[in-house]
């Protein structure tokens, strides 16, 4: 995968700090670990679950689509 190619964690990351969300707060309204979120955003966890991505998505107020694209 090119560098240049987003990720889901690249475009969580991109929708939290727009939202002026930091991790703790984002771990906080998805019912998520810190550790959690700091795994997908770094790219440790690539592929998280899709309950993970269904609450992630609704914290941040946006589709599973949206994370996904």
């Amino acid at each position: 995968m090119s560098k240049d190619q987003p990720t889901i964690g690249k475009t969580i990351r991109r929708y939290r700090q727009d939202k002026e969300m930091s991790q703790e707060a984002l771990a906080r309204a998805a019912n998520l670990s810190l550790p959690t979120i700091v795994k997908i955003e770094s790219g440790e966890t690539p592929n998280p679950s899709i309950d993970t991505v269904k609450k992630l998505a609704a914290a941040l107020g946006v589709s599973v689509d949206e994370l996904l694209k």
